[in-house]
């Protein structure tokens, strides 16, 4: 059974910083890039960051978030610095395949940063 489970949530002033983390298991993850989305109360789900042969990120994060990979753990990580009220959101963990096998989802974990 494939899962992406998220640890690391949690309540953080404004300038704060978090560290999220997703281990992933169940099947190999070697071509798949991990990474994050995040739902904010009221909006659609957007993308943050991924990283497979590259990482990448959404730009309203590029330089405050770092997302790296342990491939012996399968795990990725995500390191929020300089938080926003604005980042205030439930974040998703993400396997997304590039051979067209299944994406996975993790559970989601609250992140809320307080003005």
């Amino acid at each position: 059974q494939v899962q992406l489970v998220e640890s690391g949530g949690g309540l953080v002033q404004a300038g704060g910083s978090l560290k999220l983390s997703c281990a992933a298991s169940g099947r190999s993850f070697s071509h798949y890039d991990l990474g994050w989305y995040r739902q904010a109360p009221g909006k659609q789900r957007e993308f943050v960051a991924a990283i497979g042969g590259t990482t990448y990120y959404t730009d309203s994060v590029k330089g405050r978030f770092t997302n790296s990979r342990d491939n012996d753990k399968n795990t990725v990580f995500l390191q929020m610095n300089s938080l926003k009220p604005g980042d205030t959101a439930i974040y998703y963990c993400r396997a997304e395949s590039s051979l067209g096998s299944p994406d996975y989802w993790g559970q989601g974990a609250q992140i809320t940063v307080s003005s």
